[in-house]
């Protein structure tokens, strides 16, 4: 039993290091995920969704069961915490939360059920365990996550203190202050839906400040995420080298 186990972690896990049978088997969960998404580009409920989505559930189900079975394995450690800290890993959210549709397709007629139809779009996620390329950019978010929460955070106080001082500089312009945060974040991504115009020289003299700070936005992140990727294929190529 534990020599099973063990090569179903090995499945599950190994792709990285040339499993043949690993690698089979995230091409056939990286085809699940797609086509488990195609309900998501159809307008109108039909018979495909409900098919797509109970052979979806039934594949995810599967997985999901096989992981939290081998999680000592995963978490490294045998007992029975390994296996409730497991469940509440991120992946594991993320890989229950995709499941969740099922139960619109079992129960069609509840209108609350309806919403988990949404849940659809945590496939997509999913992506990030199956494919190389996801797995090196998610191990890059990692290490720069400190960065970028640091950029982010710089990006929120500049949003509000923008909108605070047009919402006060041209108070007829908004309905609320949601309305200046929706134009100081317009403002400041370059977009200018052009929908909220201020007309006071002071406000427009703020709105092209918003415009130039926004490209600084994007080429902050940018380098910080390009730089920790590069990092990190030099390292992938050294390991491979040795």
């Amino acid at each position: 039993m534990s020599e099973t186990k063990r090569r179903i972690h090995e499945v599950l896990e190994a792709s990285q290091t040339g499993d043949v049978s690993s690698r089979a088997y995230d091409l056939l969960m990286t085809t699940t995920v797609i086509v488990g998404m195609i309900p998501l580009v159809m307008k109108t409920e039909s018979i495909y969704q409900r098919q797509i989505d109970i052979a979806t559930f039934v594949i995810f189900l599967i997985d999901y069961v096989a992981r939290v079975y081998t999680a000592d394995y995963k978490m490294g450690y045998k007992s029975i915490k390994a296996y409730i800290a497991y469940v509440f890993t991120p992946l594991a959210i993320i890989d229950f939360l995709a499941m969740l549709p099922i139960l619109y397709v079992l129960f069609p007629v509840s209108s609350t059920l309806r919403l988990f139809r949404l849940f659809r779009a945590f496939r997509v996620i999913k992506l990030v365990r199956y494919s190389k390329t996801m797995v090196v950019i998610a191990n890059v978010l990692r290490k720069v996550r400190k960065q970028l929460g640091a950029v982010l955070i710089l990006i929120a106080i500049y949003i509000f203190i923008s909108a605070m001082l047009v919402f006060q500089l041209e108070p007829d312009l908004f309905d609320t202050f949601l309305d200046a945060l929706y134009w100081a974040t317009i403002s400041i991504t370059t977009i200018g839906y052009g929908d909220i115009s201020p007309t006071t020289t002071l406000a427009r003299i703020i709105t092209m400040f918003s415009a130039l700070v926004g490209m600084a936005v994007i080429a902050l992140p940018t380098g910080i995420i390009t730089a920790a990727y590069m990092d990190e294929i030099r390292r992938k190529k050294s390991k491979y080298e040795l």
